[in-house]
């Protein structure tokens, strides 16, 4: 139990040099972090409340009609999105679509200004 405590302080302090096995370990780690954490974590940085000088965002959903075969193009998902929320002066920011298990768009999340 002494060494298991031993080698936490040590790790917790670090007081490993550049040619220890500890430090090409926590390189290993720290490469592993960077290469297989999913995109998804880091997806939308954009903050969607007002803080400062930071322009409010809003984020709604829209459907996607059935009898739909191709992607929307901008200008239909503004208008879209202007006929569901009744604001006239809506403006599309930025759409992500988002598909079921089939990779099928059944949706359009959408961020409005």
């Amino acid at each position: 139990m002494g060494i298991f405590f031993r080698t936490l302080k040590s790790f917790f302090f670090w007081r490993h040099g550049r040619t220890a096995w500890q430090y090409d370990i926590l390189c290993v780690l720290i490469l592993a972090f960077i290469f297989l954490t999913p995109k998804s974590w880091f997806e939308n940085g954009e903050r969607t409340s007002a803080k400062g000088h930071q322009i409010s965002l809003e984020r709604i959903y829209l459907p996607v009609n059935e009898a739909l075969t191709g992607p929307l193009s901008t200008s239909e998902i503004e208008q879209r999105v202007r006929d569901i929320t009744g604001r006239l002066d809506a403006r599309v920011i930025s759409t992500r679509p988002k598909a079921d298990n089939m990779g099928k768009t059944i949706a359009y999340e959408v961020d409005i200004r």
